[in-house]
């Protein structure tokens, strides 16, 4: 009972401060002395900071207001790209203080040398945390590849990075501290849902850049699906005779829509091809592709309609099977929305028939590519929001 309330009244201070403590007990219906109680257990863990308000002019001691604390306890989130690497600080208000992003090829480098480069960004970020009065109390990464529910801790396949039942603690210098993995489409859509509030309960997040991810949101709740396998938009045949893909299947979205079909059919995939040495700067085919877009090129154009419209032919099995409030368009596609969106929009309002649709409930997230890490860092935030007895006593 008294970790319920805990969370009671964290959730409630996180939500409208500041408040004082008879606010707090107003708003949760609890008694004043159970809430001072609790209160000063939650300061005790990091969790809250009490402050003396300005002088209001009325007979009497001034309040003091209660915030969520913008020091000690945080959440660390990292991000293992096929062309990157990521980390995100976020504090108890879910506010990110340190952000980091890397340029990397990871794609087909050995594991424990990607891992190795992780953890000592890891480290360098949160050093620059502790500079600023933080604390990391969890840490998650984010990769583009299936984690299972059984067993944790384990990334039983990323294609695009070239790995096979990886587990990031077998090559962590701490395996203690080693990072919790979850898919990055999952965190994205996280993120989305904590971040816009008009996402609505229950939507399908779009996570795409070198490969495509889905992730869907229900009544406010991630589904993961049976074995945790819920998502593989990518995989879904647009053209059941076409492409070969690299699943063993034929005609997957990604070979319609992912990075690389984009890139061969807009013309550019010599331009933008990406260094073989992890040390180098790869090139940013999004960004090539918006620059060729913006100044009107043909086959770009081409190329991004023809993923528009693959990408709006899987959602349509997506809304007529979940029927969700919206899709978002997320990752790193999300800066290339203004020219995939009509395409997709075309698609769903002539696929769509067997329920309303509108136009306006497709978008693309304000996120873009920094959702996943933000997510991550955002995941151990909420759970501590959830149940603060996971810091320790102070």
């Amino acid at each position: 009972m008294r970790r319920q309330n805990l969370a009671v009244v964290l959730g409630s201070v996180a939500a409208h401060s500041p408040l004082s403590r008879a606010d707090v007990a107003g708003r949760t219906g609890l008694t004043r002395a159970a809430v001072s109680s609790l209160v000063d257990e939650l300061i005790g863990r990091g969790a809250l900071s009490e402050a003396e308000t300005a002088p209001s002019g009325r007979v009497g001691r001034p309040g003091r207001a209660l915030t969520v604390s913008d020091r000690g306890p945080a959440g660390l989130g990292l991000e293992i790209g096929v062309t990157h690497l990521g980390a995100c600080v976020v504090d108890l208000r879910g506010e990110p203080r340190v952000w980091r992003r890397v340029e990397r090829a990871n794609a087909g480098r050995p594991v424990e040398r990607v891992l190795a480069e992780t953890a000592a960004l890891a480290a360098e970020v949160e050093a620059e945390a502790a500079a600023l009065g933080l604390q990391v109390a969890g840490r998650v990464l984010a990769v583009p590849g299936v984690v299972p529910n059984e067993p944790r801790g384990l990334v039983a396949h990323a294609p695009n990075l070239g790995w096979h039942a990886v587990c990031p603690a077998d090559h962590w210098p701490d395996p203690a501290g080693a990072p919790e993995p979850e898919n990055e489409a999952n965190l994205g859509a996280l993120a989305e849902y904590w971040h816009a509030e008009h996402a609505g309960e229950t939507f399908v997040h779009v996570s795409a850049e070198a490969g495509i991810g889905a992730a869907l949101v229900v009544g406010g709740h991630l589904f993961r699906g049976a074995r945790g396998f819920a998502g593989e938009l990518g995989h879904i045949p647009v053209h059941p005779d076409g492409v070969p893909c690299a699943c063993g299947a034929r005609g997957c979205l990604e070979q319609y829509a992912g990075e690389v079909a984009v890139l061969r059919e807009a013309g550019l995939a010599h331009e933008a091809g990406l260094a073989q040495d992890g040390d180098a700067q790869p090139a940013d085919p999004v960004a090539l592709l918006a620059e060729r877009a913006v100044a009107g090129d043909a086959p770009a154009l081409h190329a991004l309609e023809r993923a528009g419209r693959a990408l709006g032919l899987a959602l349509v099995s997506a809304v007529n099977l979940i029927d969700p409030d919206g899709l978002v368009l997320g990752g790193a596609y999300a800066e290339l929305a203004d020219w995939l969106l009509p395409a997709m929009r075309a698609e769903l309002a002539t696929r769509v028939t067997v329920r309303p649709w509108e136009p306006q409930a497709l978008r693309s997230s304000e996120l873009g590519r920094r959702g996943p890490v933000l997510g991550a860092a955002q995941l151990t935030v909420r759970r501590i929001i959830a149940d603060p007895t996971l810091l320790p006593a102070g």
